[in-house]
């Protein structure tokens, strides 16, 4: 059995610290990381700001809240989010033990 399935997703202190730069601008929101059915690999991410609704699972740190819903919850378990600055581009990216393959975007996946 994967312990991993147990524990709750981590969020990098650099994934913080983007998020508190992305919220210095103005008004602070909550990361919200979901996952949906769909994509070329049968689930996909959706990061987006967000507000927070009552029973998500909130993480925080920095003074900044990353959210995640008690359905996306399973799918999330054991993974690592954190932020990524490379030559392709900038952007939020998670890390998931609980994928079997994933697709070259990185937004795809399947279990």
């Amino acid at each position: 059995m994967n312990v991993a399935l147990n524990l709750p997703p981590k969020v990098t202190e650099r994934a913080f610290a983007r998020l508190a730069e992305i919220n210095d601008a103005g008004e602070i929101r909550p990361l919200r990381v979901a996952v949906l059915g769909g994509g070329c690999s049968g689930f996909q991410y959706d990061i987006r700001l967000d507000n927070k609704a009552e029973d998500d699972l909130v993480l925080e740190q920095l003074g900044q809240a990353v959210v995640i819903d008690p359905v996306s919850l399973p799918f999330l378990a054991g993974a690592v989010i954190d932020f990524a600055d490379e030559l392709i581009g900038a952007r939020f990216t998670i890390e998931n033990p609980n994928a079997t393959s994933s697709c070259g975007c990185g937004t795809s996946f399947s279990i």
